[in-house]
């Protein structure tokens, strides 16, 4: 069985919901951090740029390896992290545009063992690829939400 009609349509499309929300506001004011402890918008968006290739690194390991552990990826600590976040906004967004191609041609590729394949995370245990998928996209929509609430602030501000 492949992935869900669900899963799919969101792979495709989930992502490209950043520059609705994000619509005509300069990246200065995405930079901004409205609560000092928190991310910004901007600092969202470079973390699910930078989360992208490692979960396709993680996709990988898991079609060529019996049960991979994963580490909690904490992106304060990836140094691509840290890089990611220099770049310009228009970057990012292609970045992700362009990684998002390569994870649903790689997903797509699958045939239903493979999506069966495990990973194991940390706090959660065994995943087969199908549900690491769903927790991906759980993820990016997270980071959406937080995106959109942070640009509402934005505006009150502006």
């Amino acid at each position: 069985m492949s992935l869900s009609l669900s899963a799919l349509s969101r792979l495709e499309f989930q992502h490209q919901t950043i520059r609705d929300l994000i619509r005509n506001i300069p990246e200065e004011t995405l930079r901004r951090r409205i609560h000092p402890d928190k991310w910004s918008a901007f600092e969202n968006i470079a973390h699910l740029a930078a989360y992208q290739p490692i979960f396709l690194q993680r996709l990988e390991r898991m079609q060529n390896e019996s049960d991979p552990q994963f580490d909690r990826y904490v992106a304060d600590l990836d140094p691509q992290f840290a890089s990611t976040i220099e770049n310009p906004l228009e970057q990012l967004l292609a970045d992700i545009d362009d990684k998002r191609v390569r994870l649903i041609a790689r997903l797509k590729g699958m045939d239903a063992v493979t999506l069966d394949r495990m990973g194991i995370h940390p706090k959660y245990g065994r995943f087969a690829i199908k549900e690491w998928t769903e927790f991906f996209l759980l993820h990016e929509a997270h980071h959406l939400y937080t995106i959109f609430m942070l640009v509402q602030d934005l505006h009150k501000g502006l």
